[in-house]
């Protein structure tokens, strides 16, 4: 009977056993473990402008033979740079760029003599809130920083997506890599929203995997158009701000003063996230015999503290805090207006979202 219990207990132990290894996740790997594996790839970049002098400082990571991945922005007006693998002493000069997608803030860089291991890109679309991230970079410098937290959200900046993580970023950080619990990269490290605690961001890592399939040959950061370009990534919503999500439409005269017109228009978020404190332009183009159309008048302003605009719906603007010095800003909200004559001369009407903030 004894003999009997036993082989029932221990049939029940190996099946225990095997639904353990069923369940659990394959090629997971401890904290330690994932550190130690993921330094080797892990890079702090250096850049230069024409003279020699550092423009900044961010983190890479090698995703092929001599190929680094980080963010476009790092090396933004840079015409040289170099790269150095976290705990080592020597530095690789940066040979030249071989792929950029400025919209996802991403950039291919090639050097040579470098021997580091690739880091594998993980299925963004496993990806789920509350699941297990580590976010490896050099924040202001301290080299080989890592960071444990969780996907707090799936973010939509128009038609992309961010990844929203608890993982701290700093400068410096910009451009590392976010791995899963496989170490797998499922994100670059790209920005952190100021304004809040634990907003950080990073670029899921289907970008980069639509990148690495368009590899080009080298050529020189200095000739690079998109290098040397200032045109704004989508994912600069949390970093410089860029705002494509948020736009203005529907602008309508409403009325008359004593010498001015007053005006309105319609918020647009199409964010997953309520925005505030909207800061924009709205500039009136006339028409001109000789060169076309020509602005002719504008006024820069920012949205009152009480209106949040949720994600996904829409909100009438018609009072402002106007923030142009020139028109005597008093710190009151206003209607917007604009003189007379302006309107008068006005053809097209353009709203321009400079920045905003998250609401929630």
């Amino acid at each position: 009977m004894a003999q009997r219990r036993q082989t029932i207990l221990g049939k029940i132990s190996a099946l225990g056993l095997l639904a353990f290894l069923v369940q659990s996740p394959l090629g997971a790997q401890s904290a330690r473990q994932l550190a130690q594996n993921t330094f080797p790839s892990v890079v702090l970049l250096v850049m230069q402008d024409a003279s020699g002098q550092p423009v900044s400082l961010g983190s890479g990571f090698f995703v092929g033979d001599g190929v680094i991945a980080t963010n476009l922005h790092v090396v933004r007006g840079a015409s040289a740079g170099r790269g150095k693998l976290v705990g080592q002493a020597k530095t690789y000069s940066i040979g030249g760029v071989v792929g950029v997608d400025a919209d996802a803030d991403l950039i291919l860089l090639k050097v040579s003599g470098a021997d580091a291991p690739s880091l594998q890109l993980g299925n963004t679309n496993e990806l789920a809130v509350g699941d297990i991230i580590y976010a490896i970079g050099n924040p202001e410098g301290l080299e080989g920083t890592f960071s444990q937290g969780i996907v707090s959200g799936i973010r939509s900046v128009g038609t992309d997506k961010l990844l929203q993580i608890t993982a701290p970023i700093s400068p410096g950080s910009s451009g590392g890599p976010v791995i899963n619990g496989r170490g797998e990269v499922v994100g670059v490290a790209v920005a952190t929203f100021s304004e809040g605690q634990n907003l950080n961001f990073a670029i899921p890592a289907s970008y980069l995997a639509a990148l690495l399939k368009n590899m080009g040959n080298p050529r020189p950061l200095s000739s690079d158009k998109e290098v040397q370009g200032d045109r704004k990534p989508f994912s600069s919503i949390v970093g410089e701000k860029s705002t494509g999500g948020v736009v203005g439409v529907d602008f309508k005269w409403t009325g008359y003063g004593y010498t001015e017109s007053y005006f309105s228009f319609i918020f647009r978020n199409q964010l997953s996230s309520a925005v505030r404190d909207i800061r924009y332009l709205v500039v009136f183009f006339g028409r001109d015999g000789k060169h076309g159309e020509k602005p002719v008048d504008y006024i820069e302003a920012k949205t009152c503290a009480n209106l949040v605009v949720l994600p996904n719906l829409a909100k009438w603007q018609d009072e402002t805090a106007n923030l142009d010095a020139s028109k005597s800003y008093n710190g009151q909200c206003v209607k917007l207006q604009v003189n007379s004559s302006v309107r008068s001369m006005t053809r097209r009407v353009e709203i321009r979202v400079l920045d905003f903030k998250l609401a929630d």
